[in-house]
């Protein structure tokens, strides 16, 4: 074995929902310093990367391969070779009509290590999400799955045993669906047997058509299902009628970008995504410390009147700071707190640590005018490198005594080549800051949206920023928070 200490993991990225992703498969990415995925492979699932890892794109979905197989091999063994540890990512399950076999051979011929995660196939994975058993004690007592596309170098199908099987499932078979079930014919299958053909099984945009053996092609045909088709053949394939339990969420078919720190992304993501929307993390921002430490927790020690928070960051970054002086979060005693909105507030909550003012909104204006602070009273003001001088404006003219100091920046993220396509193919893009908005334009240079895209904002402020970087707003929320702002999408959406 080569002894550069690179590897290869084979990883099944499941069948479309990237929940479905196994607990293995996430650790892979998430340690991975090179990804090389394919078009089938959810995107979503890349979210479990850390941040700088190499991501290869090589295509392989029906009549638009972006690189040859042996292309592919020659890649892994060369990011390997560099001594990376290297994540294949591929769709539903590497070792069932996947080619990792032949992925795994060229590893072993390269004397490459390699390993094997499995993943949820959709040839298991569709039909479930369809209502389709694909076995049952009194009908279905075996199960074949076949491949219905026909590669030059690979072996034929035989239909004749195919036609055999209680339950049949071919996967990669929609450009030639009427010719496989031509073929069943030939071979036996009775023509009123029963078939299920489910598009994007697992996805919120599913799609499921019912027919039998004889119609399917055409109902498919007129339905509009194209690749990837997982088809269940059988009776079993009736059971779509009586035991469908996949409901789209009120949000299904709507592709949603989320532009949060990086962060943050997860639980509004999550949401959306429960919701059944099709979501793009793109993390516009990230958020790294910035001036220092011992500054800022020199600066809450001396005791001010007044803290006032205006992001979640500033939380964080104030408690982090106190560990220089080998102090927590009891330093905060006595000292009054302001949280600017809900987010923030939960942010102290989640220390123990209840904020003794929130403002009726989640705004500058409203949080100096409400705010009950006296004339000569302290206040610190922990901001962004970025942060404008509006809120200290305002506090000054009611005579506070101000301290501003720095905890941390907002840094802009490049957009990977995934997330930039799927960003300008969106239907609805949220921003939570002023920055996200600034930072996205600025990564997608003069790349136009989709047409119609609807662009939401969390509050006031990011909404100024919204239109001076894409010329509009379609949307604010009613308050600054993430409910809120779920509820602006819900209403873009209808």
């Amino acid at each position: 074995m080569n002894q550069c200490n690179g590897k290869v993991i084979l990883v099944g990225a499941g069948p479309g929902d990237p929940g479905l992703l196994t607990l293995a498969g996430a650790q892979a990415i998430a340690g991975a310093d090179a990804i090389v995925y394919d078009a089938l492979a959810p995107s979503a699932t890349l979210r479990h990367a850390r941040p700088g890892v190499e991501l290869h794109y090589v295509g392989k979905r029906s009549g638009a391969h972006a690189r040859q197989q042996t292309e592919i091999n020659a890649l892994l063994v060369d990011l390997a070779s560099a001594g990376k540890r290297v994540v294949r990512l591929k769709g539903g399950d590497p070792f069932l009509f996947g080619r990792g076999a032949e992925e795994a051979l060229a590893c072993r011929e390269g004397g490459i290590p390699f390993e094997v995660i499995p993943g949820i196939s959709s040839a298991l994975a569709a039909p479930a999400f369809a209502g389709i058993p694909l076995t049952h004690r009194q009908m279905a007592g075996d199960v074949l799955i076949v491949t219905g596309h026909e590669a030059g170098d690979a072996p034929s199908t035989d239909w004749a045993f195919a036609a055999q099987a209680s339950t049949l499932v071919i996967v990669m078979g929609a450009a030639s669906l009427a010719e496989n079930m031509a073929s069943l014919r030939a071979a036996g299958k009775p023509p009123g047997t029963p078939v299920a053909c489910v598009r994007w099984g697992t996805r919120p945009d599913q799609q499921v058509v019912t027919g039998t053996v004889e119609s399917i092609a055409g109902e498919v045909s007129r339905a509009g299902l194209t690749a990837p088709l997982a088809t269940v053949v059988g009776p079993v394939a009736a059971f779509a009628h009586d035991l469908t339990w996949f409901e789209p969420g009120p949000l299904a078919g709507h592709r949603i970008v989320v532009t949060r720190a990086r962060s943050d992304l997860s639980e509004l993501a999550a949401r959306l995504e429960a919701l059944g929307a099709f979501i793009t993390e793109a993390p516009a921002i990230s958020i790294r410390p910035s001036g220092s430490k011992a500054d800022l927790a020199a600066a809450v020690l001396e005791r001010p009147d007044w803290i006032v928070f205006t992001s979640r960051h500033a939380v964080r970054a104030v408690i982090r700071s106190l560990r220089v002086y080998d102090s927590d979060v009891r330093s905060l005693s006595g000292i009054k707190l302001a949280a600017i909105g809900t987010a923030t507030a939960e942010v102290l909550e989640s220390t123990g640590i209840r904020p003794d003012f929130t403002p009726t909104r989640g705004t500058s204006e409203v949080l100096a005018a409400e705010l009950p602070i006296q004339p000569g009273d302290r206040a610190l003001l922990p901001l962004s490198t970025s942060s404008d001088n509006r809120l200290e404006a305002l506090l000054a003219h009611r005579g506070a005594v101000l301290s501003r100091v720095t905890a941390y920046e907002n840094v802009a993220e490049p957009l990977a080549e995934y997330q930039r396509s799927e960003v300008l193919e969106a239907n609805i893009i949220t921003f939570t800051s002023a920055s996200t908005a600034t930072n996205l334009r600025a990564a997608l240079g003069d790349a136009p949206l989709s047409e119609g895209a609807k662009l939401v904002s969390i509050g006031p402020r990011t909404s100024e920023a919204v239109l001076r970087a894409f010329g509009r707003v379609d949307a604010q929320a009613s308050t600054p928070s993430i409910e809120a702002l779920i509820q602006a999408v819900l209403e873009v959406a209808t």
